[in-house]
Formats: C-alpha cells, structure tokens, sequence
C-alpha cells in the first residue's frame, strides 16, 4: 500500500482505492486525532479525485474502442 507521503499520480487505481478505504475505515474509528484526521481527509479527497479520473480515462478507453455514443453509420443487413 502507497504511504501517506507518496505522490497520488504514480498510484495506479486499485492502489489508490484501497488507500482510501483505509483512510475511511480510520476517520470512521474515531481514533484519529484532529490534526491526524484533517490531512488524512485531503489525502482521501486527492485520492477520490483521482480515482475519479483514472475511471473517467478508462470509460473513454472503452467508448473509443466500443464507438459508444456515437453513430457509426451502420445500417441492417438485407438477408434476403
């Protein structure tokens, strides 16, 4: 798992999410300290912000290859 320090853009996403679920499963504790919990709580918002983008990028991916929402110009064909 990423430490705290490490920088956001060089975690791929299953690395960032499981950072952010553990920072939610410690702020939820109620064991942090104020201070504690206020950079844990930036931390956990840059990590969702990139999750947030990494999916974004990966939907596009997808489109792309799909041609989802797009017309492709196709029409039936006759079979007859």
């Amino acid at each position: 798992m990423a430490k705290n320090g490490e920088d956001i853009s060089a975690l791929g996403f299953e690395e960032a999410m499981k950072e952010l679920e553990k920072i939610v499963r410690d702020l939820e504790s109620g064991q942090v300290r104020l201070d504690d919990a206020v950079k844990a709580y930036e931390r956990g918002a840059a990590l969702k912000k990139h999750c947030e983008a990494k999916l974004a990028d990966a939907r596009a991916k997808v489109e792309k290859i799909t041609g989802a929402g797009r017309n492709l110009g196709l029409e039936p064909v006759d079979r007859e």
